[in-house]
């Protein structure tokens, strides 16, 4: 079944700019990726303070610490896959072994 989706203007403001851009992407994603953006900009701003830094700075600086918890997540994640694939290992071994000493 072909599924036909047609992409979508998103707007958004941050810093007293406004933003946007067509996607495809289903609405709670966007939602979700616009409020990460708020939230990680907004820490921004309480840390570097309004005045002091312009809205173009603080948008690479927090599109750069979303960047780094990506990576940090994603090193996670192939260690936590890489430890689970070593446990199913292991419990397959113990099963084939036992399997040999009952047969």
């Amino acid at each position: 079944m072909n599924r036909v989706v047609e992409e979508r203007l998103v707007k958004f403001s941050l810093f007293g700019q406004d933003f946007s851009f067509y996607t495809d992407a289903p609405e709670e994603e966007v939602e979700g990726a616009v409020a990460l953006l708020r939230q990680e900009f907004e820490s921004d701003a309480a840390l570097f303070g309004k005045s002091t830094v312009p809205s173009s700075k603080m948008l690479v600086l927090g599109c750069l610490r979303i960047a780094a918890r990506y990576v940090e997540l994603e090193q996670r994640f192939r260690r936590f896959r890489q430890g689970q694939e070593e446990d199913i290992d292991r419990l397959v071994r113990k099963v084939s072994a036992n399997l040999d000493e009952s047969g």
